[in-house]
């Protein structure tokens, strides 16, 4: 019963470590094979390249101050960004049930 146990808490663990990566490649595939989720992600691109202020308020802790166009832009992309998010946290939960229905057939449980 121990083995199982630390069995069970290396793969905890592992998974841990590979969350990151596991993430990454969720994004990645969400890019490639969901047209809605690809669509939003290129309008944020846009909404970045567009206007320069979005990533700097991102990415740091400055004050700005923004126009009525440029406060527009950041309400679209806050909102494309949860959408996102949105749908990243329905794929990774799926693909936690997956990966654990796949675990417990390797192990016998089921």
């Amino acid at each position: 019963m121990s083995a199982e146990r630390d069995d069970l808490r290396n793969l905890a663990e592992c998974l841990e470590n590979s969350f990151s990566e596991i993430d990454s490649d969720i994004c990645a595939y969400l890019r490639d094979s969901d047209d809605e989720y690809a669509a939003m992600w290129y309008e944020m691109i846009g909404l970045q390249r567009a206007f320069p202020i979005i990533p700097q308020m991102m990415e740091g802790d400055c004050a700005v101050s923004l126009s009525a166009e440029e406060g527009e832009a950041l309400v679209r992309y806050l909102g494309l960004k949860h959408s996102m998010e949105n749908i990243e946290r329905k794929k990774l939960y799926f693909q936690g049930h997956t990966d654990n229905y796949a675990y417990l057939k390797k192990i016998g449980a089921i």
